[in-house]
Parts: C-alpha cells; structure tokens; sequence
C-alpha cells in the first residue's frame, strides 16, 4: 500500500476538505486527543474530531515542518498561528495494509495552544451535535 494514506492525508488538509475520510479511515479507527482524555474508538467519532481540527488548525499559516515516515505509519510535526499564538505539534498516524487509518494520535504545545485549542474545538463540536 505504501504511503497512499499519507498522500491522501495530505491531500485533505491541503483542500481542507474531510469528505476524504470517509475512505480513509478505518471502521475501528482510534483517535487520541490532546485534550480529551479518553481514546475515541469509532470512524464516525474520529470523522468528527478530525473535521473540526481541520477548521480550528487548517489556516493559512498550517504547515508540516518535518516528517518521520515508515512501512505503516508516520510523524508529522506541524506549526500553526491561532490567535496570534504559535503551536507546535505532532500527528502520530498508523494505518493497516488496506491503506486504511487505524490510530491517529495529536499532541500539541505549548499548554497555552492547548488551551486555545480546547476551547476553540468544544465550541465548534458543540455546534455540530
């Protein structure tokens, strides 16, 4: 399958468009949050996180800075501006040999992004439930 996955990961946060997802996400995917605590087991949960992470993220200053890829998984380091605030991260994605993702993890720095982020994302899934 290769990097398929990755390409197509890409591909939805360049157009921040997440009706790739469907595709691309496993039934049983699981989705660890920086700021909830428990892991999200669930393409439709994990749908939701990830299409609001792409409008409280997916600006104009998004970008992957650096990229740690193997057979089936990778590291993306990203930064991004919000509010006039630096954040840094990283997007810890797994994926199966159907090409599917299965584990996508975000952690985030520094604890006053996390807390932007927070805040901005319970109140946009606030507004899609």
């Amino acid at each position: 399958m290769g990097f398929v996955p990755l390409q197509s990961w890409h591909h939805i946060v360049r157009t921040r468009d997440p009706n790739g997802l469907l595709d691309l996400l496993a039934d049983d995917v699981v989705f660890h949050s920086p700021v909830v605590h428990t892991p999200q087991i669930g393409k439709a949960i994990t749908r939701m996180y990830l299409t609001a992470a792409l409008h409280v993220f997916g600006n104009e200053s998004f970008r992957y800075v650096r990229e740690v890829i193997g057979k089936n998984d990778a590291v993306l380091e990203f930064e991004t501006e919000i509010d006039a605030i630096l954040v840094n991260g990283v997007d810890m994605i797994r994926w199966n040999d159907a090409g599917e993702i299965t584990d996508f993890k975000v952690m985030v720095r520094p604890l006053k992004g996390i807390n932007l982020i927070h805040n901005k994302m319970a109140e946009l899934l606030a507004s899609i439930k």
